[in-house]
């Protein structure tokens, strides 16, 4: 993240337009910081909250945020526009503009507020503790807030509870036994965050599926069972048919909790006891 002194940052005045009607324009202060690309605007984590002002609803980028989270939790991402926060907080749309930018500053907003709830895992001592620690909590969060993890696998997260959950990561898995330096930590932390992103988004992807259907995984396998039968009498898919017949059901939390291990153990070098 760039630091910014105060011979960095200036004020200047950029229209912005009220993104859901078009309609309306009108002046707001915008900080920017000089890049290796030219003029940027200022990350919202690192420009002041406007002042307060006398008005029946009181607002801060907090509140925005809350009130998106509650928005999308109901209705997902694709439910959510500044138009309806406004409308949940009591206020005029272009009010919101004075806080964040566009969308993708608000989503940075509600990402920082969820992994605000993981950075509260408690401390361990012990790396490996520490990392399934962190791991579980991000899982529940996603669960919790499904939406979550459709934002996870992009651009890096810079909000400051964000990073403080992956500087609690990379610290721990800098202990593990196999890491021997920067770039095994490179190593693992991406493997570890491959793991994250597909299990969550599989597992939100198959709640989703079971909402929008009606037909939960074990209707569905059995409503395609005679057909899956049929193919599996021809002979052409025997370890498929192995893992139909002899395979179990398993609990998603015990799949979970025995894939992260697994890869905790491949990390390490050596299995876990």
């Amino acid at each position: 993240m760039p630091v910014q002194d105060s011979g960095q940052c200036q004020a200047a005045e950029a229209t912005a337009g009220d993104r859901d009607s078009h309609h309306h324009l009108r002046y707001r202060t915008l900080y920017l910081m000089d890049t290796p690309y030219g003029s940027a605007s200022l990350p919202v984590w690192e420009r002041p909250e406007p002042q307060p002002r006398a008005a029946p609803v009181p607002l801060s980028r907090a509140k925005i945020a809350a009130t998106a989270i509650r928005l999308a939790d109901a209705h997902g991402l694709d439910g959510l526009s500044v138009r309806k926060i406004a409308k949940e907080l009591g206020v005029g749309p272009m009010r919101l503009y004075d806080y964040v930018i566009n969308r993708s500053e608000l989503l940075d907003l509600m990402v920082d507020a969820v992994y605000a709830r993981i950075a509260e895992t408690g401390q361990h001592s012990d790396w490996r503790a520490a990392v399934l620690a962190i791991v579980h909590r991000t899982r529940e969060a996603a669960l919790e807030h499904e939406w979550f993890a459709d934002l996870l696998g992009g651009r890096p997260q810079l909000g400051p509870h964000a990073l403080a959950v992956g500087e609690s990561t990379a610290a721990a898995l800098s202990q593990a036994p196999g890491v021997r330096g920067i770039d095994d930590l490179q190593r693992a932390l991406g493997a570890l965050d491959a793991f994250i992103i597909g299990a969550l988004r599989r597992e939100v992807t198959e709640r989703r599926t079971a909402r929008t259907t009606g037909t939960d995984v074990t209707a569905w396998q059995a409503s395609l069972g005679p057909h899956l039968t049929r193919m599996l009498e021809t002979g052409r898919y025997p370890t498929v048919a192995r893992l139909v017949i002899g395979g179990a059901h398993l609990d998603a939390d015990e799949t979970f909790h025995h894939n992260l291990t697994t890869l905790l153990d491949g990390i390490t070098g050596h299995p876990h006891t």
